[in-house]
């Protein structure tokens, strides 16, 4: 796996902050980043196993992710 890049770590970084699982547009507003390069950022990060997906259209870090970003 590469390296992440900015975007990656800002949205994981977002997640790692949230109390719950959380929508494109929450991870956004909590990152800085507009919702839709969240929603393009998120399929990779989930196909490297750095996010999960307990609920539908929500998203947490996976315990992958936090080693990534530690």
């Amino acid at each position: 796996m590469s390296e992440l890049t900015e975007e990656q770590r800002k949205i994981l970084n977002a997640l790692t902050n949230l109390a719950e699982p959380s929508g494109c547009k929450v991870i956004g507003e909590a990152a800085d980043i507009p919702w839709r390069t969240v929603m393009a950022r998120l399929r990779g990060l989930k196909g490297d196993g750095l996010v999960e997906t307990p609920v539908k259209g929500k998203y947490i870090i996976s315990a992958k992710g936090k080693e990534k970003v530690s």
